[in-house]
């Protein structure tokens, strides 16, 4: 999945209409070994058939295909030669633009739908049940299929919930198959992309690592690059991969800047170091960090000063690496990060999404920064980053790791950062990740943010006396890539274990609440 450059040749574009769905479709053709790139439906179809795509996915979107502005396509992307799949109001686009008929005709379906297929031995629908569930989510619907196209499935109310036309090479669904709500739907992408695209799935992480690190050495070339190493997941991947590509042209820096957890430290000088045999250069920048967030509550000032006074330290590591190895400060160029996908979307860095956080990767670097970046996992999900980890050999305690985000626990403090409320939060954390390991969750939650309420206090009773506590928030999620999530339902005994060592070993905390807020529309982290 080259970053560098940020388009690969004959991918499967996915262009996105608006859909709330979009990454998920690109997630589901790349768990077909296929790869997928978005694209924003504003893109001209020359450019998009200038990047040779193998084939091209029409997205959902909240429009009407018939409402003032909505978005559209020229009619030569369906007349290219390209196999076009559309879903939803990409399949109602394709319907209307190739002379079909939708119509506003109050058939509106959500949910759960019962689907009839009509033509079992087609294309899309071979070796998949007559009568299947699928998850609509449409106003309008399809009342008659374009010339040349045979209808292949319909609903109780929607007389043409999916058409076909081989001849071109052009199919489509109502629905959403990349929901894992529409029970076939990954076998009916499957199809398309294998019977009516004629695509080979060879798109494996091997691939993606021998692709990343001819594409980093074409970046880098002779010069040097730094590694800022978090102790997360996505900073050791992509410091491993830049490691195997250029050697001891990079150094990596750990900014021991006391925002982390408790015993980070110590691992990464430890066990990374230990997997990759990288140089490490670890930096004492507590005391520079803490001063610099003094009197700040505001998350986003937050994440923008972390994000600030990392580059700040980088460059000053920059300077000392030079002179410890006695070249000329240009050489070293170059500024590897971790930054993955959904970092990007939600940093406003996608196909026109609104910026949801500045993120320590993305929004947070200043305008001035003196290196240019790699970013070597910017187009994958958290799972396809775990798999490359993998691959290239790094140990399990790393690439299972929860993830962690860049501004460490400075944004899992809600109020001012003070050294007094991050060693409180380090104990309650350490708390919560200990037993969700004694009671072997750790692969069923995606991730456990352990939340401090500093501005907050709350009445308790505590030694037969009264108290004013802060609240510690526990804040478990199950989720694919962080794109969307659901609040985990954890097993009652281990949340009361954690609530009981927390109140009794955490001074200053008198209540631990669970916080049962899905994404959308709440984030996972609570800054």
């Amino acid at each position: 999945m080259p970053a560098v450059p940020p388009a690969a040749p004959d991918a499967v574009l996915v262009v996105d209409f608006g859909a709330q769905y979009a990454q998920l479709i690109a997630r589901r053709v790349r768990e077909a070994r296929v790869y997928s790139e978005i694209v924003p439906s504003t893109m001209p179809v020359a450019e998009m058939l200038a990047k040779n795509p193998k084939a091209i996915i029409l997205s959902g979107g909240p429009s009407s295909v018939y409402a003032e502005g909505a978005p559209t396509l020229d009619r030569e992307i369906f007349e290219a030669g390209v196999p076009v799949f559309g879903m939803c109001y990409g399949f109602q686009l394709m319907a209307t633009t190739l002379g079909g008929a939708v119509d506003d005709n109050g058939a509106r379906e959500y949910g759960r739908t019962p689907l009839s297929v009509s033509k079992a031995g087609s294309t899309l629908f071979e070796g998949t049940p007559v009568e299947q569930s699928v998850w609509m989510s449409h106003g309008d619907a399809c009342s008659a299929a374009p010339e040349g196209f045979t209808v292949t499935a319909s609903t109780d109310v929607v007389p043409v919930a999916a058409f076909e036309n081989d001849e071109k090479k052009l199919y489509g669904v109502q629905y959403h198959p990349e929901v894992m709500h529409s029970t076939h739907g990954q076998q009916v992408l499957e199809h398309f992309l294998y019977r009516g695209a004629g695509i080979e799935p060879d798109w494996t992480t091997h691939n993606v690592v021998e692709e990343q690190i001819a594409a980093i050495q074409a970046q880098v070339g002779t010069k040097r690059a730094i590694c800022g190493l978090s102790g997360g997941v996505d900073s050791a991947v992509a410091a491993a991969l830049v490691q195997k590509a250029i050697g001891d042209q990079l150094t990596c820096v750990y900014v021991d800047h006391g925002l982390m957890r408790k015993g980070e430290t110590e691992q990464v000088e430890k066990d990374f170091v230990a997997a990759t045999g990288v140089q490490l250069k670890v930096v004492d920048a507590q005391e520079r960090f803490l001063n610099a967030l003094a009197g700040v509550s505001d998350p986003e000032e937050k994440r923008k000063i972390i994000g600030r006074e990392f580059i700040r330290v980088f460059e000053q590591a920059q300077v000392e690496i030079v002179a410890e190895a006695g070249a000329e400060g240009e050489d070293v160029a170059f500024l590897v990060q971790g930054t993955l996908y959904p970092d990007v979307v939600e940093s406003g860095g996608g196909t026109g999404t609104a910026n949801i956080k500045s993120h320590h990767n993305v929004g947070g670097l200043p305008d001035d920064i003196e290196f240019e970046l790699v970013e070597p996992l910017r187009q994958l999900f958290k799972d396809e980053v775990r798999m490359v980890g993998q691959e290239l050999g790094l140990p399990e305690e790393i690439v299972q790791r929860q993830p962690f985000p860049g501004p460490g626990l400075g944004i899992r403090i809600v109020g001012e950062v003070t050294k007094e409320r991050l060693d409180l939060l380090r104990d309650a954390d350490a708390i919560a990740r200990e037993e969700l390991t004694a009671a072997g969750l750790d692969r069923d939650i995606w991730q456990c943010p352990v939340v401090l309420l500093a501005d907050v206090r709350s009445v308790g009773v505590q030694g037969d006396g009264r108290t004013y506590g802060h609240p510690i928030v526990l804040r478990p999620v199950s989720s694919e890539d962080a794109m969307t999530a659901d609040w985990t339902r954890m097993p009652y005994d281990v949340l009361a274990k954690i609530s009981t060592r927390i109140t009794n070993e955490v001074a200053d905390v008198n209540r631990v609440v669970l916080d049962v807020t899905s994404k959308p529309p709440g984030t996972i982290e609570w800054e």
